[in-house]
């Protein structure tokens, strides 16, 4: 149960998901081809051992994806208040052609909306957005938050399609997404930055490194293109969150930095790279106290929320637990878990109808 107290802000875990099961059935059915080409490149990317023992976590994990009462009681044991819950990142479906990608996006945003409305004192939620297809990403955005009522949208690093080596790869610095970023930007929504996949493939197939490596690594990718393409100097009120404390850039980012200095073709930003971390949200899901304290330190406590990876194994248990267990000041505990998710607006559903204006 809710244990806020009247004036004080509530606890909000930004990162956990929620999987719908109606999607891979979708997907399945309207393009098996696209759908079994995705199979055998998750294969190729994870490697068996991997995936056998990604597919026993989901099934031991099943309830905590899709029962309300499982989540809520687990909400309440971790000490959260409110979850945002997005989609299981696993449907992007990034290969979908255009009719069934917009139709993917709606399918998802209406799922999370009838996902929050079961519970909208202690959730809220973001959409999805068919990153391959960029000239459908602003109604899909609209759907998502003008429609369905949600905070924002989720994407990923980049979008390819597998099996087909001739359609273009899409980076969050090309200039097709414009429309996009401008109209989040108008509308205050939430852009979710969550990796799927890794374009180093086979690399990665062995010991879980498609998950321990690609992620961080694709982190620093997607945010070094929206950095130095000067995305965010265009759209300097953009609300970017990143998960997994955004990767391996924020402390190493005095490369970049120098590369600005030296390199022509790095000077696209008009500010060096570490600047921009202050316009950056960041989760704070690092599993490692000192790499949260660097992180902090690096980007300011004021961007930094919290965040759990709900309910999968890579995330936390103890999330609210793991913050206050940095050697961070009282005031800084307090904006990570829930001062940073006040002032950008996100808590319950059922709070901001009741405060449309906050």
């Amino acid at each position: 149960m809710n244990n806020v107290s009247e004036g004080q802000n509530p606890t909000v875990d930004v990162h956990a998901h929620v999987l719908i099961p109606a999607l891979q059935q979708l997907v399945a059915e309207n393009d098996p081809n696209g759908f079994a080409d995705l199979q055998a490149l998750e294969v190729r990317r994870n490697g068996p051992e991997s995936m056998a023992n990604s597919g026993l976590m989901i099934k031991e994990r099943w309830s905590r994806l899709t029962d309300i009462e499982q989540r809520l009681a687990d909400m309440d044991s971790q000490g959260v208040d409110v979850q945002l819950v997005s989609p299981s990142p696993s449907h992007f479906y990034y290969f979908a052609g255009e009719e069934l990608a917009f139709q993917l996006a709606r399918q998802s945003n209406e799922a999370v909306r009838d996902v929050v409305q079961q519970a909208p004192e202690r959730l809220n939620g973001l959409g999805l957005v068919p990153l391959q297809h960029p000239e459908l990403m602003v109604g899909a955005l609209e759907h998502a938050v003008l429609d369905c009522g949600l905070l924002g949208v989720e994407i990923g690093s980049f979008a390819a399609t597998p099996g087909d080596p001739g359609r273009s790869t899409v980076e969050l610095s090309d200039s097709r997404l414009e429309p996009f970023w401008k109209r989040a930007e108008e509308l205050g929504a939430l852009v979710f930055l969550h990796p799927f996949g890794c374009s180093l493939d086979e690399r990665l197939d062995r010991f879980y490194l498609a998950n321990t490596v690609s992620q961080p690594a694709e982190n620093a990718v997607a945010l070094s293109h929206l950095i130095f393409s000067g995305v965010l100097d265009r759209h300097p009120d953009l609300k970017i969150l990143a998960a997994h404390g955004g990767g391996y850039l924020p402390t190493t980012i005095g490369r970049s930095d120098h590369a600005w200095k030296v390199r022509p073709e790095a000077q696209r930003c008009a500010e060096p790279p570490s600047s921009y971390l202050q316009r950056i949200f960041f989760d704070s899901l690092v599993h490692s106290p000192r790499e949260l304290s660097a992180l902090v330190e690096v980007a300011g406590s004021g961007q930094v929320l919290l965040g759990s990876d709900y309910p999968f194994d890579m995330g936390s248990e103890d999330p609210v637990d793991e913050v206050r267990a940095v050697a961070l000041s009282s005031a800084d505990a307090a904006r990570i878990l829930a001062g940073n998710a006040a002032a950008l607006g996100i808590t319950a559903a059922a709070a901001l109808a009741a405060h449309p204006t906050a």
